[in-house]
């Protein structure tokens, strides 16, 4: 068995509770780049995406015993993540302030040409990604939530259940209305 897969998130996280160091090592190596993924499809911006990730991560290690083996720890973890990007969201709409720093040009939005030139095919792909996030950011917040966790971090309904605190059957409402509301926003880009 690979080193990697020896223990489940539940065994990692009760060894973490109990002193285990390199168990929250392995944690964090589990869940970085989920997490970076799933909070940068809620704010999308790059750098406060992994500022919410790095608080998530502190918060892991310094709640560690609020964790209860009654919930999976994956759907404990997006809860903290979540709760820190709607606030970061918040946040943000209350303070919509141009700092002078911001208005200059970013040196993450300039990036070395590849050797190879762009293909269209390619070029399409960037846009197509960059409309279907603009489209996710339009979502209202309720449905952004849940069409991350399904259609893009795979979740099960029930674990998305958990996690956004409502009933099973209101999330399924939610995805299929979050859904249908992508597939009008993307319709004039087709």
């Amino acid at each position: 068995m690979p080193e990697e897969f020896r223990y489940t998130d539940e065994e990692l996280i009760a060894r973490f509770q109990d002193g285990d160091e390199q168990a929250y090592v392995e944690l964090v190596n589990r869940y970085r780049d989920r997490l970076m993924s799933f909070i940068f499809r809620f704010v999308n911006d790059m750098e406060k995406a992994e500022d919410i990730v790095q608080d998530t991560l502190m918060k892991l290690y310094t709640h560690r015993h609020f964790y209860r083996n009654i919930a999976k720890f994956s759907t404990w973890i997006y809860t903290i993540a979540g709760n820190l990007a709607k606030t970061e969201l918040r946040r943000k709409k209350r303070h919509k302030v141009t700092h002078l720093s911001h208005m200059g040009t970013e040196e993450r939005e300039y990036q070395l040409p590849s050797v190879e030139p762009e293909t269209g095919e390619t070029a399409q792909c960037h846009f197509a990604e960059k409309e279907i996030q603009k489209a996710i950011q339009e979502l209202p917040l309720h449905f952004r939530t849940v069409v991350i966790l399904r259609d893009i971090q795979e979740l099960s309904y029930e674990e998305i259940s958990k996690i956004v605190d409502v009933p099973l059957g209101t999330v399924k409402s939610r995805i299929n209305r979050a859904r249908l509301q992508l597939q009008q926003a993307l319709k004039e880009f087709r």
